[in-house]
């Protein structure tokens, strides 16, 4: 099985940025461990600040790929762009978010993509991607 994760802008801090809200491990650390963790499953990851960047590998893998992993981050909230991308491709993606996103401001308790995706999974910290790998294993 082939899953891709796809993280969006600021992610990229992910172990120095808001450290109260994020955590202090990176990303590269924990993906480590979720392919230590799922040796039979094939983990691919992106990321991007770049909203067309996050739209052409939605593109370049949708139609490959037995599952998407997306954090779009801020983009969740504003990009229709992301929208249409999830809608246009055959791979069904699962949204993330390592802070539980109605816990915050007003504005972050919208997703622009929620209803393209197969489900959403938020605020187990990086846990939530692994929830969503085991999904896509049941």
């Amino acid at each position: 099985m082939k899953i891709l994760i796809i993280n969006g802008p600021n992610l990229n801090l992910l172990g120095t940025r808001e450290t109260s809200v994020y955590g202090n491990q990176t990303f590269d650390s924990y993906f480590k461990s979720l392919q230590s963790k799922f040796e039979v499953v094939e983990l691919s990851y992106f990321q991007s600040n770049i909203e067309g960047e996050l739209i052409n590998k939605l593109h370049e893998c949708g139609f490959s790929y037995e599952g998407i992993i997306i954090n779009a981050g801020g983009y969740t909230h504003t990009s229709v762009s992301l929208l249409d991308a999830i809608a246009a491709i055959t791979t069904p993606v699962i949204e993330v978010h390592i802070s539980n996103i109605y816990a915050r401001e007003d504005f972050r308790h919208t997703s622009l993509i929620a209803p393209k995706c197969k489900g959403s999974i938020c605020g187990f910290g990086l846990e939530s991607y692994r929830l969503a790998i085991e999904s896509f294993l049941l």
